[in-house]
């Protein structure tokens, strides 16, 4: 079957959300509607834009239409979450939703709401700066993109973090030393890739055996995406757990650490980015 419009996603999210416990991350929301619906692997991992995959972009609609219609909403951590409302909502008529969030967004004369003339096959208004910014980071050579990530994981608490250039040393790009606490060390490597597709489980697997013995954990960086199989893999019980980031986590994380774009909060966050700052990696 094709990828349903975003207005015919908003009933299955809503009963993954209701199934999972109320909260999900993205990446579950993606996998667990693909099931709901009997997606294949080629349906889900099917491009919309960049590595921005059709499920993703429409899925991305439905979140906005569903939180502003008071269903969900996000925390910091890019949690999403029911409302009291959406705990108490079990199902929902979709036009319904769209003419009270486009009636809304009238009312309150915001440009950045949904429910301009704008259609969802047009523009994708609250996250066209990811897609922006995801395109700049594409555009740096490797080596950028290896001091880029150097950079994130600094500015996320890792300390004695190093690359290994160009040279490579068996699929693994760095390493560093995360704390808990200021008590526990574990030892990361990771691998960062510019792809454009789906990073496959062979990779994973192949990344797996380069880690092996060398660290406690790994961490696989992508400005692309990680099919089923492969976020699969990388949890597979009985070896070496590996944490994913794709591109739509990467692009979150420079917002949150403030690396690459600036922010200027006004009625609404307005994000933009610092092509300057990639320019200069």
């Amino acid at each position: 079957m094709a990828i349903p419009k975003y207005d015919d996603l908003f009933s299955p999210l809503l009963e993954v959300f209701h199934k999972l416990g109320g909260s999900a991350s993205v990446a579950e929301q993606e996998d667990e509607v693909a099931s709901l619906l009997g997606l294949s692997q080629d349906e889900v991992a099917e491009i919309h834009r960049g590595s921005r995959t059709k499920l993703s972009y429409r899925l991305a609609w439905a979140r906005n239409y569903l939180k502003h219609y008071g269903l969900i909403n996000s925390s910091a951590r890019s949690i999403w979450s029911l409302t009291s409302k959406g705990q108490a909502t079990k199902s929902i008529d979709k036009a319904t939703v769209k003419r009270t969030v486009h009636k809304g967004a009238k009312e309150v004369n915001d440009p950045e709401a949904i429910g301009s003339n704008l259609s969802p096959s047009d523009e994708l208004l609250e996250t066209d700066w990811e897609d922006e910014l995801l395109d700049e980071v594409r555009s740096i050579d490797p080596a950028a993109f290896e001091r880029l990530c150097q950079r994130i994981l600094r500015e996320s608490g890792f300390i004695h973090v190093t690359v290994t250039g160009r040279s490579g040393d068996g699929g693994i790009d760095g390493k560093g030393v995360v704390r808990i606490g200021g008590l526990l060390s574990f030892h990361v490597v990771f691998q960062c890739k510019r792809y454009q597709g789906s990073v496959s489980p062979s990779e994973i697997r192949d990344f797996r055996g380069a880690m092996v013995g060398r660290a406690d954990k790994g961490l696989f960086i992508t400005t692309g995406s990680f099919t089923k199989d492969a976020r699969a893999e990388a949890q597979r019980d009985g070896a070496p757990p590996i944490d994913l980031i794709d591109g739509e986590a990467l692009v979150s994380k420079l917002k949150e650490l403030r690396i690459g774009v600036s922010i200027t909060t006004k009625v609404v966050e307005e994000v933009a980015v610092d092509k300057s700052y990639f320019r200069g990696l």
